[in-house]
């Protein structure tokens, strides 16, 4: 039986490496590339796949809101998060509903490994991601968004919460006032946040996260 695969991925290279190490291993595979999310919901809207190799950094990326979204057009569809984000990440995206992770610094062997999993057995964890979950559930303790955001993005979100509005930033951080919009908005998308309000609360809670 055919195996239906799309790469969602915007940079070529990853996108024939990935293709590349598949198609040496299965035969019959039929891979699909999406360079964008609405590239990806729009195919996934006429064409059924078995497996979605997903970077949660392409463009129009809606970061963790992603995974259900995809599994209400394909519940039956596995997702395999491919990105470069640690394990801490790797286990928000799992709880969301991903079917499993791996970092695109890993080898190739690695990535078969991944999808061999997947295909028979619906799910690959690596025993360090089963470890953090193990942990995670042990101790209840909710895995940490903000740790998504890069360092500068860290700056922004910090800036934010104080109250700082785009021009107060922009003079802080030396940054031009597009620059801080542009940081805004990817702020917003990584925490799935949609105004002040939510920001101020998420603020709260990782300061208590901080000091349990």
């Amino acid at each position: 039986m055919d195996r239906k695969i799309i790469i969602a991925d915007d940079h070529f290279v990853v996108r024939l490496g990935t293709t590349l190490i598949l198609e040496s291993h299965y035969k019959d595979v039929k891979i699909s590339y999406a360079e964008s999310y609405t590239d990806l919901t729009d195919q996934l809207l006429i064409e059924k796949f078995d497996l979605l190799i997903l970077d949660i950094n392409m463009p129009e990326s809606k970061y963790l809101s992603m995974i259900g979204e995809v599994k209400k057009i394909q519940p039956d569809l596995k997702i395999l998060v491919f990105s470069v984000y640690d394990n801490d990440i790797a286990v928000q995206y799992i709880i969301e509903g991903a079917d499993g992770y791996i970092n695109k610094l890993c080898d190739e062997n690695n990535i078969l490994e991944a999808v061999e999993n997947i295909f028979e057995t619906g799910t690959y964890y690596s025993p360090d991601i089963v470890k953090k979950l193990v942990s995670s559930a042990k101790k209840d303790t909710p895995i940490n968004p903000i740790e998504a955001l890069s360092e500068r993005e860290k700056e922004i979100f910090d800036l934010l919460i104080k109250g700082y509005g785009n021009i107060e930033i922009s003079n802080e951080l030396n940054l031009h006032l597009s620059t801080v919009s542009t940081y805004k908005a990817r702020v917003y998308k990584k925490l799935n946040i949609k105004n002040t309000v939510d920001l101020v609360r998420l603020g709260d809670k990782n300061q208590a996260h901080k000091y349990k």
